[in-house]
């Protein structure tokens, strides 16, 4: 499916550029020669889009979503020929805190960068959604032709991106296409109330990691790398096949897996069994079990991960403690709880 030579001199837009996946796809796409233009909103000094000074490469565009006169005067004035939309706000936590704030990113966010894109006559948009968007269903795995239906304000503001995505292919021929991944994980998280970089945190300054919940919420993982090929060839596919504009695709590692069992087998890669985590079981407004099923990116665009829990879990570690040693201070255990 990938074709060589695809993104040389292709210009492309990441929104979101100093997310977790936002750096290592600006990295992967700099590697095949794109021309990469970024939007950034915040300017965190430790991501590795600006730790890496990938912006001494990278064009950016200074601002946020809500600005839809920015979207379209980027898009035209550098002639963007495909977007990857991965801003948003992301942390369930902060969704629940403030549903305005989280809808006003995710729903309002993608309407202005789709519209722009419609404007624009931008020939590839890929949207980043993610299994939330799914909501609570008791029906597991989840396929790509389960309703989406959101309950809490983050699932919610996801089952509303994608329909608009799939709105604007519909009635606009807009060439979008979504993803919908399992949580991801690797190097470069810097929210460290997410599980993984939490416990790596916390195992490395000694502490016991803290878990919101009762510890059995079941969640489907992702390697960071491994969304990133799936990202770029979903862009591919969906450039050769107009006919994919509207669909959605999941992306998953398909294993059913507790937070208390990812806890665990990151103590154990760290060697570290005796810090057994603190359950304090007092997390709400989430959901509990959740599943995918990526058989749909497997057959249309020959995708799989070549990343493994174990490896991933390991290449995640490794970039932490390299992290934390550069840094020059030890982890902060204060920061490190997770679900």
């Amino acid at each position: 499916m990938q074709s060589p030579g695809f993104w040389r001199d292709r210009t492309v837009l990441v929104t979101g550029a100093t997310g977790l996946l936002g750096g290592w796809l600006v990295q992967e796409l700099a590697a095949r020669g794109a021309r990469i233009v970024a939007l950034v909103r915040d300017g965190s000094p430790r991501s590795m889009f600006l730790r890496e000074r990938m912006h001494d490469r990278v064009p950016t565009v200074q601002g946020d979503l809500g600005d839809a006169a920015l979207l379209r005067r980027a898009l035209c004035e550098y002639e963007i020929d495909t977007v990857f939309h991965l801003a948003a706000q992301t942390l369930v936590g902060v969704a629940k805190a403030d549903p305005a704030g989280t809808l006003e990113a995710n729903v309002r966010g993608t309407w202005n960068l789709l519209e722009a894109a419609r404007s624009a006559g931008t020939k590839q948009v890929v949207v980043a959604s993610s299994d939330k968007a799914y909501g609570c269903s008791e029906e597991l795995p989840y396929r790509e032709t389960h309703p989406l239906q959101g309950k809490y304000p983050y699932d919610v503001s996801k089952s509303c991106a994608d329909l608009i995505c799939r709105m604007y292919a519909c009635t606009y021929a807009t060439p979008v296409a979504i993803t919908r991944c399992g949580n991801l994980f690797g190097g470069g998280d810097l929210n460290f109330s997410r599980t993984i970089p939490g416990v790596i945190q916390a195992t490395l300054a000694g502490e016991r990691f803290v878990i919101r919940s009762d510890g059995k919420f079941v969640r489907d993982f992702l390697y960071v790398e491994d969304a990133v090929d799936g990202y770029l060839r979903l862009a591919e596919a969906l450039a050769a096949n107009r006919d994919l504009a509207g669909e959605a695709f999941n992306f998953s590692l398909e294993l059913k897996l507790t937070v208390l069992d990812v806890v665990r087998a990151v103590l154990e890669r760290m060697r570290r069994t005796d810090l057994e985590p603190v359950i304090q079981n007092v997390a709400s407004s989430e959901i509990r079990e959740q599943s995918m099923v990526a058989e749909k990116a497997r057959d249309v665009l020959g995708w799989a991960p070549r990343f493994g829990l174990d490896t991933g879990l390991e290449r995640t570690i490794s970039w932490y403690t390299a992290f934390f040693q550069e840094a020059g201070r030890g982890a902060r255990p204060s920061e490190a709880t997770g679900r």
